[in-house]
């Protein structure tokens, strides 16, 4: 046991393998630190050697540690190898890069081939479709033709009378007088053109009697009278004027008489005469009263019950500006509605004066009798009770502070000087009018100069007795303009006249304006109106209305119209036939007689009067929407034959409650020959479209070897005589449709926009369509009118550089309604109304002394009739307002620049009427 422990402990000797475990342990810390020791100390040596030598070094060497280059690596056999083949790929890469891109130009231009063909297509589609409407247009208007049993009217043949006369029995009296007994109709065809002879004054005796500025606006009048002739034979009224009379040289009633009955032409009993007695003064006499006249009918200002014959005899106005033009500039503005005074009256009770009815008379028993309730007395103490309870401010005055003028019996005389009249009614709201406490005196010169004056300066009239007369009461609807108060009612009248409001006031101020203006104003005026009552009476059609010839610059033709794709293209729109047969005028004097017989009462009382036939109106009746299926469908073209529709049925047909029509486009423009050209070609292939009048403006001649576009119409260029902006609304000879186009020659407009206009101006013939919008309202500040060109939701007019009018309504009409204006003057015209995208025309806006360019050259206007004062309001429309009326005229008095894009207007200018 001892021994196998010793071993186990040392085996050979006690302690020997620790020590060598030890010492090997020792050993390998020493290699161990010293192989460090080295790695430390020489690497850092070895490795700052190289780097600062690599600099020093060939290329070779510098690549010891990085790549080489292919041409090294191809010297390897198998690395070229691999260059070859990269070498053939790219190649390869090329050459299919370059097939791909020539399929591509191929696979563009197939597409480009692709697309036109389609676009061909599509073209050749379109032009089926308009064949295929052309034809059916053409078929219709062929069947249209076949089947017409109404015979298209003209102008009248004019048929004249026989010299000798027919004869037909006398009327038990004078008095008794009335067309269907007194008057012979025979020498009076419908189709006469109504000729008038006129009597020579001076070849009788009274003739040296008559007032001298009566005589002398009276002929002058004559001599530039439509209706009147020199052949004596063939006149269907004789006309004679005896008064006014001077009063020491007046000669007596049976002279007078005498002389009167042996006119070569009085035929015993003067049947188809006229007798006129004009009065200048308040005071004119009426000394035809106690003459005998036979079957002659009488035109004065004075007649008693027992003389007058309704129907028969004609009440006409003083003539206060006999050789002399009212004074435009002295008229004063319409508003403010509500004036200084509520109402005045001014006069002076005649009780006893000297008078025609003092000589002796043959009806002098028939107007004796019981005189009936004189009101005069109870007139005079309400209106001073009203004027001394101070409700309102009022002037009454019932006695002059001179002389009063020489009148009638029991008539109320005038009172101071006619400007001191005129003056008081300037500040007056209401002017009254007092009638003869005589109640056999219809009318007289008194009672009918204080209507002209009232009338005159737009002071609503209150005639006080209804047994009044009015002139022309017979076509002229007073109520319209002047309100006809019995006398037992004075104790109302106050709050009556309180009670009106001002939209009434203003209807009235205007209507009575346009009266004034029409039948009272002017000499010729008021014979003009005595002619046309007579007309009218005997169911004789106006003289037609003369239109404005057309000088034409030649010009030649024949250059192919271009393409503007941005004006042509319309997309699939087919935006209706394009007429292939030739252009087709609109139908002319269809109503040359039912004008007359139905639409008198409007012509008398609405713009422009009745003294022209025109060839057709916004205003003729509209058959209802059955009737063109049911007998009466010549020339109209319904849409989808009648069933409706949207899309191409719409295109298709032109639709709509009138006829198929064209229209023209007016261009107005001043020597701008390639714009001018462009707009041209612009027009090409426009449907519905008759011709174009270029209206050139300039002094100066087109071009010479300037050559004009075909566009499928002719083209007509229009000499004018003077560089104005109205010569665009003169009613040229040239324009055969109702429809005008008025349009700039710089205007851009496509040809959908254009239809669109034109379809919607076809349901609103009196109104102006157009697209070129303004905004304005009144400036309180400066006391002006503020044209705003900025865009604004709120629009109230339309420039008329891109607009559909009527022809008459705003080319006749226009020129029969300014003519002291726009003979004088160079006129920029706006007007307004909105509806929808489109502006509806109510206005006119007119702007002097165009100066400068275009939109910069009308904030620099001045108005030299700055002091013309026929003034209405404007009125403002939303933009997407529902239709309405409003007046036609917008005033300006002073027009001075502002800020950029806007207009000062001053408060009152050209005012006329409402419709």
């Amino acid at each position: 046991m001892t021994g196998y422990t010793m071993l186990r402990n040392g085996g050979v000797g006690n302690g020997g393998q620790p020590w060598v475990l030890r010492w090997s342990s020792r050993i390998r810390l020493t290699w161990l630190s010293f192989t460090l020791f080295i790695i430390l100390v020489f690497f850092p040596l070895i490795a700052h050697y190289y780097l600062t030598t690599i600099d020093d070094a060939d290329d070779a060497g510098k690549r010891i540690f990085g790549p080489r280059t292919g041409n090294e690596l191809c010297e390897v056999k198998h690395v070229q190898d691999l260059c070859r083949i990269r070498e053939s790929v790219s190649e390869e890469l090329l050459q299919l890069e370059a097939k791909r891109q020539e399929l591509n130009s191929e696979i563009a231009k197939l597409n480009l081939k692709i697309e036109a063909c389609k676009k061909s297509i599509e073209n050749a589609k379109q032009d089926l479709l308009q064949l295929k409407n052309v034809i059916s247009q053409t078929e219709h208007s062929y069947k249209e033709l076949m089947a017409q049993n109404q015979p298209k009217l003209s102008l009248p043949i004019r048929l004249l009378p026989d010299k000798d006369d027919a004869t037909f029995p006398l009327p038990k009296s004078n008095r008794n007088c009335r067309l269907h007994n007194c008057f012979d109709y025979s020498r009076c065809p419908l189709t006469s053109g109504f000729p008038v002879y006129v009597y020579n004054s001076d070849d009788y005796p009274f003739g040296s009697s008559l007032d001298p500025l009566i005589k002398q606006a009276f002929e002058a009048t004559v001599r530039t009278n439509v209706y009147v002739t020199e052949n004596a034979n063939i006149a269907c009224v004789y006309i004679i004027l005896v008064g006014e009379m001077q009063e020491p040289v007046m000669p007596k009633p049976t002279e007078l008489e005498q002389q009167l009955h042996s006119l070569p032409y009085w035929r015993t009993d003067g049947h188809n005469h006229l007798i006129i007695n004009l009065s200048r003064k308040s005071e004119t006499q009426n000394f035809i009263y106690n003459i005998s006249t036979g079957r002659a009918m009488i035109a004065q200002s004075t007649f008693y019950d027992v003389q007058y014959r309704p129907g028969f005899d004609i009440v006409v106005s003083p003539l206060v500006h006999a050789m002399s033009e009212p004074n435009f500039l002295e008229i004063p503005p319409q508003v403010p509605v509500k004036r200084k005074y509520l109402f005045s009256f001014q006069g002076e009770k005649i009780e006893s004066l000297r008078s025609s009815l003092q000589e002796v008379r043959s009806f002098e028993e028939e107007i004796e009798g019981n005189a009936p309730a004189d009101y005069d007395d109870r007139i005079i103490t309400t209106l001073k009770a009203v004027q001394d309870s101070k409700l309102d401010f009022v002037l009454v005055e019932f006695t002059c502070k001179n002389q009063p003028k020489a009148s009638l019996p029991t008539e109320w005389a005038l009172c101071g000087e006619r400007d001191d009249r005129l003056e008081l009614l300037k500040l007056s709201t209401f002017a009254l009018i007092i009638t003869p406490g005589d109640t056999h005196l219809v009318i007289s010169a008194g009672c009918a100069m204080r209507l002209f004056e009232a009338l005159e300066v737009g002071a609503i009239p209150v005639v006080l007795g209804e047994q009044v007369q009015l002139p022309y009461n017979d076509v002229i609807r007073w109520n319209e303009a002047a309100l006809i108060i019995p006398k037992p009612r004075i104790t109302e009248v106050h709050f009556l006249l309180r009670s009106i409001s001002d939209n009434d006031l203003l209807a009235m101020r205007r209507q009575g304006r346009f009266l004034w203006e029409t039948y009272f104003s002017t000499s010729d005026n008021v014979f003009s109106t005595v002619l046309a009552i007579i007309r009218t009476r005997i169911q004789i059609p106006a003289a037609p209305i003369r239109e404005e010839t057309a000088v034409e610059i030649p010009h030649r033709s024949g250059k192919a119209a271009g393409t503007d794709p941005n004006m042509a293209d319309n997309g699939d729109l087919d935006l209706g036939p394009v007429e292939t047969e030739p252009p087709y005028a609109s139908p002319k004097y269809l109503r040359n007689f039912t004008l007359t017989a139905m639409d008198i009462y409007r012509n008398w009382n609405s713009a422009p009067g009745p003294f022209h036939l025109f060839p057709y109106t916004p205003f003729d009746p509209v058959l209802p929407s059955e009737a063109k299926f049911l007998g009466s469908g010549t020339g109209f073209r319904p849409i989808g034959g009648g069933a409706g529709g949207s899309g191409k049925e719409f295109q298709a047909a032109l639709g709509g409650n009138v006829p198929r029509e064209q229209f023209t486009v007016v261009m107005l423009t001043y020597e701008r020959e390639e714009v001018l050209m462009n707009s041209l070609e612009r027009l090409n292939g426009l449907p519905y479209l008759n011709k174009v009048v270029v209206v050139w403006n300039s002094p100066k001649l087109p071009s010479e070897d300037l050559l004009w576009p075909d566009i499928g119409v002719p083209i007509m260029v229009v000499r004018t005589e003077k560089n104005s902006l109205n010569n665009r609304f003169l009613p040229w000879d040239e324009i055969e449709t109702e429809a005008i186009l008025s349009i700039d020659d710089d205007a851009h407009l496509r040809h959908d926009e254009i239809m669109f206009g034109f379809r919607v101006w076809r349901e609103a013939r009196d109104r102006i369509v157009g697209f070129p919008g303004r905004y304005h309202a009144w400036d309180i500040p400066h006391q002006s009118w503020l044209y705003n060109s900025n865009y604004s939701c709120e629009l109230s007019m339309v420039l008329t550089g891109a607009a559909f009018f009527h022809k008459v309504r705003f080319c006749h009409h226009k020129a029969l309604s300014f003519p002291f204006l726009l003979r004088a003057t160079r006129v920029c015209m706006f007007v307004g109304m909105g509806f929808g995208g489109f502006f509806w025309w109510w206005f006119l806006v007119l702007f002097f002394s165009l100066k400068r360019t275009h939109f910069g050259a009308r904030h620099s206007f001045s108005l030299p009739f700055s002091k013309l004062k026929h003034s209405q309001q404007l009125v403002c429309v939303p933009a997407s307002g529902l239709l309405e009326e409003l007046p036609l005229f917008v005033p300006c008095e002073k027009l001075r620049g502002t800020e950029a894009g806007e207009w000062k207007l001053g408060p009152s200018v050209f005012q006329r009427w409402s419709r």
